[in-house]
């Protein structure tokens, strides 16, 4: 069944079912919208179906902090309570609260 309604929401911490790796949710595409070239270079007994929403995360693991682009079958809702320190975070949320970030859009 095709279900193109996101499971997740801006702002969640969410961590790879597989890798090892969390983040924060700041975008969502209903379906695959990021390049061929980027979907091929998955292997190929991984790549998950386009036919689901992906997400835009602030994302760190041990050694870095980066933007990832993940399928949400990949995805997990992060049940460690604790805030993510990617340094971009303060540009999108506010302040860590309840397990999740609020949104905090600033006018210029």
């Amino acid at each position: 069944m095709l279900r193109l309604t996101p499971k997740y929401h801006l702002g969640q911490v969410l961590r790879h079912r597989k890798h090892p790796f969390r983040g924060v949710v700041f975008d969502v595409d209903a379906m695959f919208s990021n390049t061929d070239e980027w979907y091929e270079n998955i292997p190929e007994e991984s790549r998950p179906s386009k036919d689901q929403p992906f997400y835009h995360l602030l994302a760190e693991n041990d050694q870095s902090y980066y933007v990832a682009y993940v399928s949400e079958q990949n995805l997990v809702p992060d049940e460690t309570g604790e805030p993510v320190g990617h340094p971009d975070l303060s540009d999108l949320f506010g302040d860590f609260e309840d397990g999740r970030y609020p949104l905090q859009f600033q006018l210029n």
